[in-house]
């Protein structure tokens, strides 16, 4: 049986899972920057995850099916997440970047079908994989070797996750203390790396210590300002998220419990989501092999 998100949330070793997660996609970042942060903020995690969803889905005999800018945009625009100009924006982002290309013989064709490049399909297949690997910290559920051994399921498991979380109103808007980071330019990126360093065994009972932070070099890492970077911790603790716990040189940072209950019932959505659709794509299989 598949986790619920209540389950997960009220789980007190759900936060291993989400620091085992955090620290696979810092590691995809170093892997592939320019790439990974098209997961790096949640309106762009949305665009990227419902456009790879209708590639999977695309039936060559059903012209208005696949990964089109009119069906991307008809999906985004629907549920008021992103315009239609941003949307065509990020299509041309993965163009220019070759994330995407149009489908052979689609070129002088309307509508135009995209197809993801191989690096995009492996970053995806990673994606996933790290998701169920993190899901198996919680009851050892071996869901991230059976994908590798039976790869075939990953066409059946995204496109399922995909349009469940953009369905979803509680995972498509974010409480507000994660809506702070997770609307912005990177806050993905900078929230997973909070993450992965988390000090689990602290016993201050309103705030977790992550450490040693130079904004200066995490703003390099991540390709972004240090004055946006700055300006995104300023509201952070302002809000209360996150603090320096040495003022006024602000070198040590924490993170407050608060934050992490509302981040982790957050994140509790699209792991049961995930979790999901493993089961049932697992069983399809199961099915189609007895």
């Amino acid at each position: 049986m598949a986790f619920t998100a209540e389950q997960l949330a009220q789980n007190p070793t759900f936060i291993v899972s989400i620091r085992f997660l955090a620290g696979q996609m810092r590691g995809m970042f170093d892997a592939g920057p320019r790439l990974a942060r098209l997961l790096a903020s949640h309106q762009r995690w949305l665009l990227t995850q419902t456009a790879y969803a209708l590639h999977l889905e695309y039936d060559p005999q059903d012209a208005t099916s696949g990964f089109t800018a009119v069906r991307l945009t008809g999906k985004i625009t629907a549920h008021k997440i992103a315009s239609r100009n941003t949307v065509l924006a990020f299509i041309e982002e993965l163009f220019t970047y070759r994330f995407i290309a149009h489908t052979p013989g689609d070129e002088r064709r309307r509508p135009r079908h995209f197809e993801p490049a191989e690096v995009s399909h492996q970053a995806m297949y990673g994606w996933l994989h790290a998701n169920l690997g993190a899901l198996d910290q919680l009851d050892n559920g071996g869901r991230a070797a059976f994908l590798q051994e039976n790869p075939s399921l990953f066409r059946l498991i995204q496109p399922r996750v995909a349009h469940h979380c953009l369905e979803d109103v509680n995972w498509r808007e974010p409480p507000e203390q994660v809506a702070l980071f997770l609307w912005t330019e990177a806050g993905g990126m900078v929230i997973d790396h909070f993450m992965s360093r988390l000090d689990l065994e602290g016993t201050d009972p309103e705030k977790l210590m992550v450490g040693k932070v130079e904004t200066r070099a995490l703003a390099g890492d991540f390709m972004m300002s240090r004055t946006h970077l700055q300006r995104l911790l300023a509201k952070g603790v302002q809000r209360g998220c996150v603090g320096w716990s040495d003022e006024p040189k602000k070198s040590q940072l924490w993170l407050s419990r608060d934050f992490l209950r509302e981040y982790s019932a957050w994140q509790a959505i699209k792991f049961a989501y995930v979790d999901e659709a493993f089961d049932w794509a697992k069983a399809r299989l199961e099915d189609a092999s007895s």
